[in-house]
């Protein structure tokens, strides 16, 4: 239309909106394709190329074929399939341009002609500085956005890779872990059986006598634990939840946290909106929140503090578990925190973090440590479309 309008060169205009209307037709089609959940083959791709090339072709055409300054656009998708696709999408989508190249030199209308060879050279001129600038534009914006696509990509990946290899280790403590416990079984029954004995023959001598119902008390700890690990086992295998309110939640988890650090200085803040919120809770959600707890008494005990804060909040579609301690905090330039099998404490085992970080993964949440005045804080979000209870 501007060609000629204004620079009144006579083109078949007909034909070239047919073209135009063919082209935008396929990019809505293929942008309803993009949307869809199956993946993109790379011959698909090499077909929606080859789509774009026949069109550009068919304008090139009517539009005076290889002598149209305009026909080394033909070389844009062989770039886009070069950062893209494989040796042999790219060999197919060259051949396809190199063909649609070759017909266009003795097949194609001609352009009019102005009657001066100067002029006409100035407009060939011209229209080779138009198409370098668009194609410097498609390449740039192209190009660039792939790339930076790729670099997002190959991030995820490293992510995937290294929470791979983190799960692998958990998997291989989870097996030992059970192995231990079935062998524990038996060495603790047998205590479990003498210790009443002993206590009978040693009932006159009162300090002996209790230190063996103290041993005895810390042997059914034992079992417990080991029972429970078994009981958490099962219900991880059944993938069942458990429906209870945040408030019950909370309770279960002090009690269990307060049996395992009585001297800590809990104070918990926890309004009766978010309390009464139903949960779905997870059998690991239970543990990742002892483990945090546990943690942060070790770090406020580093100040000489026994002081722990826990706050629970729904915060629009989430549910935030936020951890306070009074410790030393974190060292901001530490990227390791939460790796399986490194403790920051001298008799750590490099697991706490490490499992509730698992654990927010696994329930499309986040774990972040955050320094604050008093201490550090942990801040364990959660979406509530996957561990709420719907209405």
């Amino acid at each position: 239309m501007f060609s000629t309008t204004v620079m009144g060169v006579e083109v078949p205009l007909l034909p070239l909106f047919i073209g135009v209307g063919m082209l935008a037709v396929f990019a809505a089609y293929a942008s309803w394709r993009l949307l869809q959940p199956w993946p993109l083959s790379e011959w698909e791709a090499v077909i929606h190329i080859a789509a774009d090339t026949v069109v550009l072709g068919y304008l090139l055409y009517f539009t005076g074929g290889a002598s149209n300054p305009f026909v080394t656009l033909l070389l844009v998708p062989i770039a886009l399939a070069a950062a893209a696709l494989t040796i042999r999408g790219v060999s197919a989508v060259a051949a396809l341009a190199g063909i649609a190249y070759v017909l266009l030199v003795p097949f194609h209308v001609s352009l009019p002609t102005s009657g001066s060879q100067v002029t006409d050279f100035d407009l060939h001129v011209a229209g080779m500085g138009v198409n370098f600038i668009i194609t410097a534009i498609l390449l740039g914006v192209f190009i660039s956005n792939l790339a930076r696509t790729l670099r997002v990509q190959q991030s995820e990946v490293q992510r995937v890779r290294e929470r791979a290899l983190r799960d692998e280790g958990i998997l291989a403590i989870a097996t030992q872990a059970a192995g231990a416990a079935h062998e524990l079984n038996t060495p603790l029954s047998t205590m479990r059986t003498l210790l009443p004995e002993l206590r009978r023959e040693h009932a006159d001598d009162t300090v002996l006598a209790e230190d063996l119902e103290l041993l005895q008390g810390q042997v059914e700890r034992c079992r417990t634990i080991l029972r429970e690990m078994v009981a958490f086992g099962q219900a991880q295998l059944s993938q069942v939840p458990e429906r209870v309110t945040l408030s019950a939640f909370l309770h279960g988890c002090l009690e269990r946290f307060q049996l395992l650090r009585p001297e800590a200085d809990l104070e918990v803040t926890l309004d009766d909106a978010a309390g009464a919120t139903m949960l779905r809770s997870p059998p690991g959600l239970r543990h990742a929140l002892i483990n945090l707890l546990n943690n942060a008494v070790d770090a406020s005990s580093m100040n000489d503090s026994a002081a722990v804060a826990l706050e629970a909040r729904v915060d629009g579609a989430w549910l935030e578990l936020i951890v306070r301690d009074h410790g030393p905090g974190f060292d901001e330039s530490d990227d390791d925190l939460g790796t399986l099998g490194l403790s920051r404490k001298t008799t750590g085992l490099g697991l706490g973090l490490a499992l509730a970080e698992a654990t927010a993964e696994r329930l499309n949440g986040e774990l972040a440590a955050i320094n604050t005045d008093q201490g550090a804080e942990m801040r364990l979000r959660l979406p509530l479309a996957v561990i709420g209870e719907p209405s």
